[in-house]
């Protein structure tokens, strides 16, 4: 469940109420206009454990794919804690399909979780549906400083072989 502070505010992080914001369009009441406006609603119902929206939301080509129990156990033993949106690409009135990175987080199992994604998302009879997603992973680790070798002098000083000081 989410983590807000004052329940009434949406998940999504909008500060707008969250029956102004994302209950509308996953209430069905009104359709996502952009692909962020689809991507902020999704995160509001997993916040809100609305499964049915989380799947219906997703395109109907990839909805096979989808594992119910799997999503629900993921919405409900989660303490959502917010999304940020890091860019868009697309996705407009005139456009078939739409990017959106994103970084969700979480609490699973007491520990802070970081869901980081680029999410494609593509229009079908005039609706926007989330079609596919990569999860970004860490950037790899850059030595920055020179590789110290066992006969090189122990960067830590002492005089010594780094093998025969810090290097055991």
């Amino acid at each position: 469940m989410s983590n807000n502070t004052n329940p009434d505010l949406c998940p999504c992080g909008s500060g707008e109420h969250f029956a102004d914001c994302c209950e509308p369009v996953i209430l069905g009441a009104r359709k996502a206009k952009t692909p962020e406006e689809l991507m902020r609603a999704r995160y509001s119902a997993y916040a809100t454990c609305h499964v049915d929206f989380i799947l219906d939301s997703t395109h109907p080509e990839q909805r096979a794919t989808c594992d119910r129990q799997e999503v629900k156990n993921w919405a409900e033993q989660s303490e959502w804690e917010g999304i940020s949106i890091l860019r868009t690409e697309r996705g407009g009135e005139k456009d078939s399909d739409g990017i959106v990175e994103f970084v969700a987080r979480y609490k699973n199992r007491n520990m802070q979780m970081e869901h980081h994604e680029i999410s494609e998302f593509r229009r079908s009879g005039g609706e926007w549906f989330f079609y596919d997603g990569a999860i970004v992973g860490p950037k790899p680790y850059v030595r920055t400083a020179p590789k110290v070798g066992p006969n090189d002098p122990c960067p830590c000083g002492s005089g010594k072989k780094y093998k025969k000081c810090c290097g055991k």
